[in-house]
């Protein structure tokens, strides 16, 4: 499947999106989808099963949690949504692949995002299974437990109005900030991982052999995981299989924003990680893809090539638009091609897909292919 222009509604880290809960990546397709029914519990063999969560009220319907059987006990690849009808399917899932949650050794977060960690926390408490992520994005958990929803929506929208956003979108922001009706954010009573997970390194699976492979773009600590066995399925080509998180689904374009941080200097390339990962997975070539979402798809360097040719399209659109005209992230948000007309995205959406456009905008200004207006307010950029 090749990409369309998306309306983003994907995850994002609060403050770089909207201000309701994170919402998994949008189909490319032109209109919301009803909700994916989801498949049975699957059984990939060699000891890997795949275990469909379900995500409320979302059009995606489920995140894929795997589960790989280890020397030391089963260990889990994401845990799902916290909510009580996913727990139960996690549950349920689990025992129609011959074990349960007190069982459990381990778990493994491919990246923070609630319907990847939101489970962890109750798995550890009924299971005492410890939980490992790597370093980044335990610093974006900790960092969401500790800042208070008022920093994020003042941090949003500052950036809002320093995008050119009119005062008709920010005002709800504004409301929220006078009337103190955002109390929770996505993510806040997340669990603290027990361990991190080491880029390169092979993790503690008594029995497996699985890399960790660092995959930053979609979260600045998002990583895939390498599991260097033989394919059990003869004949396959390439080596093992990778379990992908939300790195490299067979037909989602992943949201890439921005690493935020309220009142840091920051500034990162995620787009350019992104694209750097891709090229990272590519040249592994495993014989399977195991995504979160959707379904196992082959051939991993061609789905990169089509990723990374979606990127350079859109980044390619964003130059077209500031040659020849000064405009502000706003406009040029307004302006990109999105599945829908901008007339028809959602609140929250445009704000997710304000991020996008940045992401694409930082990269052009990192290659040297667009610059500031300096002394412009709200800030324009052109060509360079």
């Amino acid at each position: 499947m090749t990409n369309a222009p998306e309306e983003p509604d994907g995850h994002h880290e609060p403050g770089a999106g909207d201000s309701a809960p994170d919402a998994p990546d949008a189909p490319d397709a032109p209109d919301t989808p009803e909700p994916a029914k989801a498949p049975a519990v699957t059984d990939h063999g060699g000891g890997v099963w795949s275990i469909p969560v379900p995500i409320p009220d979302n059009p995606l319907g489920h995140t894929l949690v795997h589960l790989i059987d280890t020397d030391a006990g089963p260990v889990l690849v994401d845990t799902g949504w916290d909510d009580p009808d996913s727990w139960q399917s996690l549950v349920d899932g689990l025992a129609a692949c011959g074990t349960d949650v007190q069982a459990l050794h381990g778990v493994l977060i491919t990246h923070h995002h609630p319907d990847h960690h939101g489970l962890s926390a109750r798995v550890r408490e009924e299971s005492g299974a410890w939980i490992a992520m790597h370093p980044a994005d335990t610093d974006v958990v900790r960092r969401t437990r500790s800042t208070g929803p008022e920093d994020w929506l003042r941090h949003l929208t500052g950036k809002l109005a320093a995008a050119g956003a009119p005062e008709s979108h920010t005002a709800p922001l504004h409301r929220a900030l006078t009337d103190g009706s955002v109390r929770t954010l996505p993510g806040s009573t997340a669990a603290v991982p027990d361990l991190d997970i080491e880029p390169g390194a092979l993790l503690p699976l008594p029995g497996r052999r699985l890399r960790a492979v660092w995959t930053p773009g979609h979260t600045p600590g998002h990583v895939c995981l390498h599991l260097e066995e033989q394919h059990p399925e003869a004949g396959r080509r390439g080596l093992g299989r990778l379990f992908s998180g939300d790195h490299l689904l067979p037909g989602i374009t992943p949201h890439i924003g921005l690493y935020e941080i309220p009142g840091s200097p920051e500034t990162a390339d995620p787009l350019g990680d992104y694209l750097d990962s891709l090229d990272r997975i590519a040249r592994l070539r495993p014989a399977q893809v195991l995504p979160a979402h959707q379904h196992p798809f082959d051939d991993a360097p061609a789905r990169a090539a089509e990723l990374r040719a979606h990127h350079e399209q859109r980044l390619l659109e964003l130059l077209a638009l500031l040659t020849g005209r000064e405009r502000t992230l706003w406009e040029l948000t307004e302006a990109l091609s999105w599945n829908r007309p901008w007339a028809r995205i959602p609140f929250g959406s445009r704000n997710i897909a304000v991020a996008e456009a940045e992401a694409h905008l930082r990269h052009l200004l990192v290659r040297g292919r667009a610059e500031p207006v300096h002394g412009s307010a709200p800030a324009t950029y052109r060509a360079a």
